[in-house]
Formats: C-alpha cells, sequence, structure tokens
C-alpha cells in the first residue's frame, strides 16, 4: 500500500535516481513470474536503500528475507571496498531467479546467498554487523531484532519494512489479526528501545529506519 497521493508519490520516483537497468530487469521478472510481486521493494525504496547503504558504507550487511534479491543488490550498492552481504531466504524455490540475478550483477563475489530459517541461521553467524534489513515474517519481527542487535556495534543501522501493514496498525485490530498484534506489539518496541534512535516513515508500506546507539 502506498500512502501518498500517486501523483506525488510518482512525482517523487521521477526527481529520484534512476532504476538501474538491471533491477528493472528483475523488476519485470518478479512480476511476470512470481506471486506476491508487490514484496518487491522497487524502484523508489531501493534507490533509498541504495543511498542509505552508501552514506553508512558497511563491511557487513545483513538482510531478512531476501524475496528475489532486488533489496539485496540496492544495500550492495553501498558495501565498502571489502565489505559482504548476508542475505537469508527460507523459500528455497526463490534461489533460482536470486542466483540469476547476483550473477548478472557487479556483487556476485560479495553476496552470500543462505536459503534457512533466520532464527535458526542468525546465532550461528559470527559477524559483526554494520547495517540490517528485515523483511520477512512480520510476527518474527520482535525475535530477528533481538537475534541481531547483539551482534550489531554502535552507530549500525536497522531498517525495517512494511511496519504499517497496509494501514491496519491505525485501524480497529481483529482480535483474530495476529499479524497486525505482532506489528504494533513491534513498533512500540522499536521506539522504546534504550539501544535505538528511530523513525518510522510512512514510505511505501512503512520503513523504520533507527540508529543503534
Amino acid at each position: 500500500m502506498h500512502f501518498l497521493p500517486p501523483a506525488i508519490e510518482a512525482y517523487a520516483q521521477s526527481h529520484s535516481e534512476d532504476e538501474p537497468a538491471l533491477l528493472a530487469q528483475l523488476r519485470r521478472d518478479t512480476h511476470l513470474q512470481h506471486i506476491q510481486p508487490r514484496m518487491l521493494s522497487g524502484h523508489f525504496q531501493g534507490r533509498l536503500l541504495s543511498l542509505i547503504s552508501k552514506i553508512v558504507r558497511p563491511k557487513t550487511i545483513l538482510e531478512i528475507g531476501t524475496y528475489t534479491g532486488y533489496s539485496a543488490l540496492c544495500l550492495a550498492e553501498g558495501l565498502a571496498q571489502d565489505g559482504v552481504l548476508h542475505t537469508i531466504e527460507v523459500n528455497p524455490e526463490l534461489r533460482k531467479i536470486q542466483e540469476k540475478y547476483i550473477s548478472l550483477s557487479d556483487y556476485q563475489d560479495r553476496i552470500v546467498l543462505h536459503t534457512a530459517d533466520a532464527l535458526t541461521l542468525i546465532p550461528q553467524l559470527d559477524l559483526e554487523i554494520d547495517l540490517v534489513f528485515i523483511d520477512a515474517e512480520k510476527k518474527n519481527y520482535t525475535a530477528y531484532l533481538e537475534a541481531v542487535l547483539p551482534k550489531m556495534k554502535s552507530g549500525g543501522v536497522l531498517l525495517v519494512d512494511n511496519v504499517l501493514w497496509t494501514g491496519k496498525v491505525v485501524e480497529p485490530l481483529d482480535p483474530k489479526d495476529k499479524t497486525t498484534e505482532a506489528l504494533l506489539s513491534f513498533n512500540q518496541y522499536m521506539k522504546n528501545h534504550a539501544r535505538l534512535s528511530t523513525v518510522l516513515m510512512p514510505l511505501r508500506d512503512g520503513l523504520t529506519l533507527s540508529l543503534v546507539k
């Protein structure tokens, strides 16, 4: 869901950095070949992810939720010279398209694909993480945060997608809607966390940006 008027969003996108050709092709292939293409970060958010990564210049990025690899390729644009991006996706059926587009990119030797359950894998990763992007199972967001935060040093950056959940976070809560309930709890947890300075931005479906203290 987009919360800005379409004309304003179109204007903002048209006055932002152009979408790289490889990512435009990946976006088209995702829409043609895969279900739920709205899960893709897309041009506007992808350029923001790229810019934030370029500002941070991370040596180590961890992405939770690869999908078809669009956001991983955006984030990789800002890697430090010897930097590595680890990205985790639980669905093995997406591995083929991930490998295809990563192999066509300039980052094929700097992106590590993990097909695994993130909460099982993260404790096994011996990493000091500079930048984290969370965009996976919404009910696990708090658990993902608690898994990655001990591996992040002061000055690290956290990005979390879909935190407005098509506006459901400001609607009367359906008692059966456990996903929205989990996101409401997570958003409050992020705001109050002693180690985080947080801003929730109404970009696309909501994007949270946090600085680790």
